[in-house]
């Protein structure tokens, strides 16, 4: 079963269930959201408000190849005192569900990994992004800066694991004309 989602350049949104063939054409995205997953038969779950001004809102997760559940004993004290605005979660393995200041997404992202690798010795190196190809939008904020964070967390770490260190990453962006 799949469904698919596209934006309009009227600011429309354009769902449909492609076993079904029932299509949708709304302003609000979560109202063709919710049409579609009934017309599937799946529950609809509404997202969660907004967060206040000048946070953000993103899952942090152990994506290295030892890593283990959301049990797991190397987690015990970050799951008993995580990060202010952080809760444990089950994502098929130990995650942290963070609502945390920042200047940006990018920020709040940095100094949540920074704090755990400070006070607990964990590398958070992934956001739990399962496709992170699927891009949409131009949020800085939003779900395209969780990719970003996903995707550099993940190169940092696997990067690591190669034996590169910060200089070879930074060479690469610097190659690849990051600005």
């Amino acid at each position: 079963m799949g469904l698919s989602f596209h934006r309009n350049h009227d600011g429309t949104v354009t769902g449909r269930n492609e076993d079904t063939g029932f299509t949708v054409t709304l302003a609000d995205e979560e109202d063709v959201k919710r049409q579609l997953y009934e017309d599937a038969g799946w529950e609809y779950t509404p997202p969660p408000p907004p967060v206040p001004p000048g946070f953000h809102r993103f899952s942090l997760m152990d994506d290295s190849f030892e890593a283990g559940g959301l049990q797991d004993g190397r987690y015990a004290v970050l799951r008993a005192h995580p990060p202010e605005g952080c809760v444990p979660a089950d994502r098929g393995g130990f995650a942290l569900e963070c609502e945390r200041p920042g200047k940006s997404l990018l920020d709040a992202v940095a100094g949540t990994v920074a704090e755990i690798r400070r006070e607990h010795g964990l590398v958070m190196n992934s956001l739990g992004i399962e496709k992170p190809q699927e891009w949409l939008g131009d949020d800085r904020n939003g779900y395209p800066a969780q990719i970003v964070a996903h995707l550099l967390l993940m190169a940092a770490h696997r990067a690591s694991l190669l034996g590169y260190g910060r200089k070879d990453l930074v060479r690469l962006l610097d190659a690849a004309g990051v600005v």
